[in-house]
């Protein structure tokens, strides 16, 4: 076909099929999801009680990241860690309701990197840091310099809240509570976030501008709030929670006994309310997987799944009991395990499940390196894109967080690595440093503290003198960084 030929038929096709023609980039887009509260309760992690069908054909279709972990157990922590791919020692920020500007004010934020380079950077719903339910429908404490467009979705959860049943009369977005709703997926706030997110696709799939589109989901976080027909798909009798055994307090530091019993109403739930109560989360959890086939489905529509890189991960895990805790902040497997699936024509790795300790600090610089873009000094992670590429070598030997707990014997300081195997965590209030040990091998429930048995005396002080390296490590100064502001004022409205 000569030239003069070729030209005429791309004139014509481009006349008859018009504005809705979907065009495509020689560069890679990202479509960064993360889910509020989602721990590893997945099909795809191997939890058979989860009816999760979209998130588990994802991870068929790219990596699993079976031992990743965040950095700080708490919402607006991690979430700033995230999106700096710094350790919060670094960012100063280890509370709720502070923006990121406030304490480390020179940042470029992963999606002011990418404006940078020319990305449309779009967030539609929580990224940062949003008092949930609260803040639904406002900005949060979201950082104005990292997107171009944003969206702030109002649902019926958020209508509803007058109907929503709590473990306390004045609860809050701390207290266990939920809803089996009225209505359909697209009344709710993280429907109303898939609809816009979808619209986005629709509109780069038209213009093939590049991306970075960020959607972020409300849910699983409480209240557990699920349309019925998602409550329905579980079965109450599958549901049960083991009592917490008081005894196991005796075998571990102060702080950690203290992060697991700092909510009363928590404490010793009645066991048919704490099954129900676990169902719900469920059924929230699969609420979400809608949400995000309906996101991944519209990918595929447009051909956008073509040269787009998909990440799915959560800010923190999630405790439903376990050690008799509900909730986050601890440095259990619980609260600092995470799923992350990564797929998208960069995946080149037939194993599918990677073992090995990660990150959530190293989205950032692995986003850099699969985009070919050159990476702020100040990154702290490691590229996960060796795992993509088919290797099976780790990229660090063990994963990273940390916690802060106020008692009223003052400040308890918590760091914790977790290896392949093991899982160490560091205590410190006032003088006192105390650890604890737990070998996955034999107890993944992460009840037996071997930190003082003499069988793993030489481990123990293996993985201190890591541990303690790390430490060093998260609280250098990141190059390149500018300024750092100590005690910055978290804002707190008036109650």
């Amino acid at each position: 076909m000569n030239v003069l030929k070729l030209s005429f038929l791309i004139i014509i096709s481009s006349f008859f099929l018009g504005s809705n023609t979907f065009k495509t980039s020689n560069k890679l887009n990202i479509l960064f999801i993360i889910a509020d509260d989602l721990n590893c309760n997945i099909g795809a992690y191997g939890d058979s009680l989860a009816h999760t069908p979209n998130i588990d054909n994802l991870a068929k279709k790219g990596v699993i990241f079976t031992n990743a972990h965040v950095q700080y157990p708490l919402c607006g922590p991690s979430r700033v860690s995230i999106m700096t791919g710094l350790y919060p020692d670094q960012t100063k920020s280890k509370q709720l309701r502070l923006n990121v500007r406030q304490t480390i004010p020179d940042v470029i934020t992963l999606g002011q990197k990418l404006r940078m380079e020319n990305y449309n950077s779009v967030r539609v719903g929580k990224i940062y840091h949003y008092q949930n339910p609260r803040d639904i429908g406002t900005a949060g404490h979201d950082d104005v310099l990292t997107w171009d467009q944003t969206v702030n979705p109002y649902g019926r959860d958020k209508i509803d809240q007058y109907k929503i049943h709590s473990l306390k009369k004045n609860w809050n977005g701390g207290t266990l509570s939920w809803l089996e709703a009225d209505g359909s997926d697209l009344e709710q706030t993280d429907g109303i976030g898939a609809t816009e997110t979808i619209a986005f696709l629709d509109k780069f799939a038209k213009s093939g501008e590049n991306f970075f589109l960020a959607y972020g989901l409300y849910r699983p976080h409480v209240p557990f709030v699920a349309p019925k027909s998602y409550f329905n798909l579980h079965k109450k009798s599958d549901f049960s929670v083991a009592e917490s055994d008081d005894s196991f307090l005796k075998t571990i530091p102060k702080p950690a006994a203290l992060s697991i019993r700092s909510k009363e109403e928590q404490i010793d739930i009645e066991s048919k309310k704490a099954s129900y109560i676990k169902r719900a989360y469920y059924a929230t959890t699969s609420f979400v997987d809608a949400q995000i086939g309906r996101v991944l489905k519209k990918l595929e529509e447009t051909g956008l799944n073509k040269n787009t890189i998909i990440i799915l991960t959560s800010d923190h895990g999630y405790h439903l009991g376990e050690h008799g805790h509900w909730q986050k902040q601890t440095l259990f497997e619980s609260a600092t395990r995470v799923p992350l699936i990564i797929a998208g024509p960069v995946v080149k790795n037939q194993l599918n499940n990677i073992n090995a300790p990660v990150e959530l600090v190293d989205l950032y610089p692995t986003i850099m390196n699969l985009l070919k873009i050159q990476a702020p000094k100040f990154l702290q992670g490691k590229s996960l894109k060796p795992f993509l590429d088919g290797s099976i070598n780790p990229v660090r030997e063990s994963a990273f967080t940390e916690l802060q707990l106020n008692t009223k014997d003052g400040m308890a300081q918590g760091y914790s690595i977790r290896t392949n195997r093991f899982r160490l965590n560091q205590w410190k209030l006032n003088d006192d440093i105390s650890y604890e040990l737990y070998d996955h091998k034999f107890d993944n429930t992460e009840l037996n503290n071997v930190s003082n048995h003499n069988d793993y005396s030489r481990i123990k002080d293996s993985l201190v003198k890591i541990l303690n390296k790390r430490i060093i490590s998260v609280k250098s100064y990141p190059d390149g960084l500018g300024r750092q502001i100590d005690n910055a004022i978290p804002y707190n409205l008036p109650k």
